[in-house]
C-alpha cells in the first residue's frame, strides 16, 4: 500500500510553505510474494539424482557355475596404492604388467584397444573384452568407483569383480612398487 504525508510544512507562523507531498510504500507484500514465489520454485524443481550403475551378481543357486573365457580375452585390473593400477592380459606372469593411471590417456585407452583386438580375436562384439577387477587391501573406495567408471565409459561387455587378490599377484604389485 502507499501513503501521502499531507502534513503542512510550515512552522509556528512565520511563513508559510507549500505543502510537500511525500510518498511512503509499504513493501509487506511484495515480501510476502517473494517468498510465495521462492517457495514454489524450491517444491516443483526436479534435483539432480543420484546415478547409479547396474550390476548383475550370480545366482547362489549355482555356486560352482563357472565362465570360461580364453585367456586371450581377459585382461585381469588390481588396483593398488596411490591412485596406481596394475593390469596384465591372460594368467599373471605369461605377460608383462603394465602401471597405469586413471583417465582418457591411462587405463581407459588400454580398455579401448585390448578391447578391438579381443573383438578381432572373437569377432563377435558381444564377446569382446573380459575385465576382471581386483581391488587390494591398499585401494579404496574412490578408485573403486573409479575403475567402474572407466569400464563402463570404454564401453567393455563384461566384467567381474573379484575380492581374493592372490600371492602371486601381491608380489607383482610389490616388484612394481605399487603396493606400500
Amino acid at each position: 500500500m502507499a501513503e501521502l504525508d499531507t502534513s503542512g510544512g510550515g512552522g509556528k507562523g512565520k511563513k508559510t510553505r507549500s505543502k510537500k507531498m511525500s510518498t511512503k510504500v509499504d513493501l509487506t507484500a511484495m515480501v510476502d510474494l517473494a517468498f510465495l514465489l521462492i517457495t514454489f520454485f524450491m517444491l516443483t524443481t526436479t534435483l539432480s539424482k543420484p546415478q547409479a550403475m547396474d550390476m548383475f551378481m550370480p545366482d547362489k543357486s549355482e555356486p560352482e557355475a563357472e565362465l570360461t573365457v580364453a585367456a586371450s580375452r581377459t585382461m585381469t585390473v588390481l588396483l593398488a596404492s596411490d591412485n596406481k593400477i596394475v593390469w596384465y592380459m591372460g594368467i599373471a606372469g605369461s605377460t608383462p604388467p603394465t602401471v597405469d593411471n586413471y583417465g582418457k590417456s591411462g587405463i581407459r585407452a588400454s580398455f579401448l584397444e585390448n578391447n578391438k583386438k579381443a573383438i578381432a580375436f572373437t569377432g563377435n562384439p558381444k564377446k569382446g573384452l573380459m575385465v576382471i577387477i581386483k581391488p587390494t587391501d591398499k585401494s579404496n573406495y574412490k578408485n573403486f568407483v573409479d575403475i567402474l567408471d572407466e569400464v563402463k565409459i570404454a564401453g567393455v561387455p563384461s566384467y567381474g569383480i573379484v575380492n581374493d587378490v592372490l600371492p602371486a599377484e601381491i608380489n607383482l604389485l610389490k616388484d612394481q612398487g605399487v603396493y606400500k
